[in-house]
């Protein structure tokens, strides 16, 4: 091919290229001012209107507890070592058992001091029985002393008929056997007070075993844990090495007190909120609410506020501005909905039944006076309107439209 043909081949292509462009350039075009213009629109509807206000909070459990490591009894400062601990989600009843700490340190001093306890009984045993043998062989002591001074006295009787020396004998006699019988008895009453403490010692050493032991079946028992309640089992989670937040586990440490599982019963759920003071003039007790899980979007439950604090707690960014709690009961129930979710709320303030309902950027002020532009055929024609209840999205159109009409959408900014 020659070099003028090749350049007159060229010329032809660039030429049927510009030309499709400038074909398909206006479709294109069409098709765009169509969505826009469909996008652009919107129906006059006769439905219900609703005035809302939107609240944010915490899902929990109306009827919920929590499960913490024992504090044991006694001088028993360690940590606690968790055996056996439920699965998260885990339906139970009252009564199934929910966690179980290391028992063995408990049981061990438990068998212990059963032992001491028993050792002590037996101490008491032999030291009461060695103490009646004692008390037995004093009284035979103490009565021969008696007798002996009982003797002593009759032989006094004779001393009128004896000689002065033999009576002399007699006198000294008589003041020995009664020096001994007293001698006897005070000594008598001193062995019987001694072994009375000895006993006494034993007994309380034998006590404090047996509360000892006590302590130690209790706290044995206490770190055997059931649920008091129907419900789902939730493990709580704890900061671990390298500044996670993870859930406990079995064989992890846990301090005395520290809360490990959580029993939640979802059968009824509510929704904790913190609301500002300027919206808690149109609150009120028994108002329908529409709740949402920020987790879930497609799932809504319907909900009714419960209840609203008296008195408000200072705003942590002002000390002007108050928060009152709100306590908003969820009904229904579902597997999703479980404590700790973050919830959306649409409180209900005013409701109006059967009114024309348009979007709210469909409406044009202008001074005090309202327009819309409505679409007929392809063009647009201002119609003066009476507006009247209003929320963030919707507003009610009391006079100058109909049903079923189509206006603009964005309308203040169509020429």
């Amino acid at each position: 091919m020659t070099k003028p043909s090749f350049v007159a081949l060229g010329v032809v292509c660039v030429a049927g290229i510009a030309a499709a462009g400038l074909f398909m350039r206006p479709q294109a075009r069409t098709a765009d001012q169509a969505g826009t213009q469909a996008s652009a629109n919107a129906v006059v509807k006769r439905q219900d209107f609703v005035r809302s206000v939107r609240l944010s909070g915490t899902v929990e459990a109306v009827e919920a507890t929590s499960i913490a490591a024992p504090r044991l009894a006694g001088q028993n400062n360690n940590s606690l070592v968790i055996l056996r601990l439920i699965k998260a989600g885990t339906t139970v009843k009252p009564g199934d058992p929910l966690i179980e700490f290391d028992r063995q340190e408990q049981i061990r001093n438990a068998l212990d001091r059963r032992a001491e306890l028993t050792d002590f009984e037996q101490q008491i045993k032999k030291r009461q029985a060695d103490e009646n043998a004692a008390r037995a062989t004093d009284d035979s002591t103490m009565m021969q002393a008696q007798s002996a001074r009982e003797r002593a006295r009759l032989e006094l009787v004779k001393n009128e008929m004896l000689p002065k020396i033999n009576a002399e004998k007699n006198t000294l006699a008589f003041e020995e056997a009664g020096a001994r019988l007293k001698q006897q008895q005070e000594t008598y009453d001193l062995k019987r007070r001694a072994a009375a403490a000895d006993i006494k010692i034993l007994e309380i050493r034998r006590d404090r075993s047996e509360t000892n032991m006590k302590q130690a079946e209790s706290n044995a028992e206490r770190m055997l844990i059931a649920s008091p309640l129907p419900g789902v089992a939730v493990v709580k989670s704890t900061w671990k090495n390298g500044g996670n937040m993870v859930e406990f586990m079995e064989g992890d440490e846990v301090r005395p007190g520290q809360p490990v599982v959580e029993v939640v019963n979802p059968a009824v759920m509510r929704v904790r909120s913190r609301v500002n003071q300027a919206d808690m003039n149109d609150l009120r007790v028994g108002q329908n609410v529409r709740v949402g899980l920020d987790a879930y979007p497609d799932l809504t439950f319907n909900g009714t506020v419960d209840q609203i604090s008296p008195i408000g707690q200072q705003s942590s960014l002002s000390p002007k501005v108050r928060n009152f709690i709100v306590l908003v009961l969820v009904k229904g129930a579902h597997p999703n909905l479980m404590p700790d979710l973050t919830a959306s709320l649409d409180v209900e303030l005013e409701r109006t039944p059967g009114v024309l309902v348009v979007p709210r950027d469909v409406v044009v002020m202008e001074g005090e006076h309202a327009f819309v532009r409505v679409r007929r055929g392809g063009r647009l024609e201002r119609q003066d309107v009476t507006i009247g209840a209003m929320n963030t999205h919707e507003v009610v159109i009391t006079n100058g439209l109909q049903e079923g009409v189509t206006v603009a959408r964005n309308a203040f900014a169509t020429k």
